[in-house]
């Protein structure tokens, strides 16, 4: 899971593809059509496509050997966000804006002024998104969208690809609610693609390939249901970090 506002970083394509036994990376040239059946079948694999660039019509195919997973029942959540997700200060919903939130992961940011989101990536996810494989969490703050992730779901997995901040802490808000609504619906796997220093404040941790794809197996062959909480309803921040911590939700 990626961050376009520098809160998780990520080596860039071209430097993934030199020979330091990190990555697996197949370029596949703009003739080439991935059609979303393509896509979730590399999902299926663990496999998942990224862009040198947003001017790159390219898409390269990254498989690492060590992959980035939050366990779902070891998530944990510092107490100063615990606070700031119980306090509501942000309004939450899901599937409400796609294109709100690829632009927010796309959008220049201090420190980084290029981004691997490209025109096929896009219209690529889009396409997941109006099929029901792709999934957003949007953070408001008095009507304006300021903070949110996407990513894919697939069985029972969730493959988290992209987040972004316009608020601090924004996009951490978003990932205590994405992990509630992935227990309540049944997940058994959050897949982000790499471990960063960002992430590990949240019980992130890397496996190796062959132990990922045990995991990836269980998930994807097994049901789970992202609507499990309303989609378009916000969910209080006291019900998200409840069930985010595993815990009886009060109210809601």
């Amino acid at each position: 899971m990626q961050n376009a506002r520098s809160e998780i970083r990520t080596p860039s394509v071209r430097s993934s593809l030199e020979p330091i036994g990190r990555l697996m990376a197949r370029r596949d040239s703009a003739s080439v059509e991935i059609t979303p059946e393509v896509l979730l079948k590399a999902y299926a694999c663990g496999i998942f496509p990224m862009a040198e660039s947003a001017d790159d019509p390219a898409l390269y195919w990254i498989e690492p050997e060590e992959r980035g997973v939050i366990p779902l029942d070891g998530f944990h959540v510092p107490a100063r966000l615990a606070r700031l997700v119980k306090s509501d200060r942000f309004l939450v919903v899901a599937d409400r804006d796609f294109d709100g939130v690829i632009d927010g992961c796309a959008a220049p940011a201090l420190g980084r002024t290029r981004t691997w989101i490209n025109v096929r990536i896009r219209k690529l996810y889009r396409r997941l998104y109006d099929v029901g494989h792709c999934h957003t969490i949007e953070v408001y703050d008095h009507g304006r969208l300021v903070g949110g992730l996407y990513g894919v779901s697939l069985g029972a997995a969730f493959f988290g690809e992209s987040m972004f901040h316009g608020a601090r802490d924004a996009s951490k808000v978003a990932l205590v609610h994405l992990v509630a609504r992935l227990r309540a619906g049944g997940f058994r796997l959050l897949d982000t693609q790499f471990v960063t220093d960002h992430l590990r404040q949240f019980g992130a941790t890397a496996v190796s390939r062959r132990a990922y794809h045990k995991l990836l197996a269980q998930a994807v062959g097994g049901a789970a249901n992202f609507a499990a909480l309303p989609l378009g309803r916000p969910i209080s921040g006291a019900t998200a970090l409840a069930l985010a911590k595993g815990q009886e939700p009060v109210g809601g």
